[in-house]
């Protein structure tokens, strides 16, 4: 089979196109903190990430203690990314301020906490279309069900797992996922 030089240009300019129209990496997301900051997640890598949902209101918002346990114990190589959502019954009608000194108060939060954003419907932030959509990141379609639902991202920004509210974060699962290698 022969083929001319113009046929094989346009085989290269299709794959090389097809490169560029893939979507986002994990590393290529930029956020704001609850106090209106940047936060790149590139500044993540080398690091697994625990990305959780988060709700003051709500009956696994104790959750937060087990957050913060494990992000003291593991933080030299886990970072957990808390999302304040309202989604679910309303359980999130706080301001930042609010947010934050409830979980200041509460729970003596150090893990970063982002802005408050949605995680189902139409007006889905940026991070969980790509934390739920398997064309998107590769490896999993999912759903957000409910409040405290934890995504595990690996050192190398790949989905690995999702957790569901139930499971706490200091569940055998999570904490072998964290100590593995």
């Amino acid at each position: 089979m022969k083929i001319n030089k113009l046929s094989l240009l346009f085989l290269l300019l299709t794959f090389s196109m097809t490169g560029f129209a893939q979507s986002s990496g994990f590393y290529d997301f930029k956020v704001k903190t609850l106090e209106g900051n940047e936060f790149d997640f590139a500044s993540l890598k080398g690091k697994k990430v625990m990305i959780v949902n988060t709700a003051s209101k709500c009956g696994f918002t104790p959750q937060y203690k087990d957050l913060e346990e494990v992000y003291v114990k593991y933080h030299d190589n886990l970072v957990i990314i808390g999302f304040p959502a309202n989604n679910f019954a309303s359980q999130e009608p706080g301001t930042a301020a609010e947010i934050r000194k409830f979980c200041t108060e509460n729970y003596g939060i150090t893990f970063p906490l982002m802005e408050k954003i949605s995680v189902k419907g139409n007006d889905m932030a940026p991070i969980y279309k790509w934390l739920t959509s398997k064309e998107k990141n590769g490896v999993m379609d999912s759903e957000v069900k409910w409040n405290f639902q934890k995504y595990l991202i690996d050192e190398n920004g790949k989905l690995v797992d999702v957790i569901y509210s139930k499971d706490k974060p200091t569940s055998d699962k999570v904490i072998a996922w964290i100590s593995s290698k």
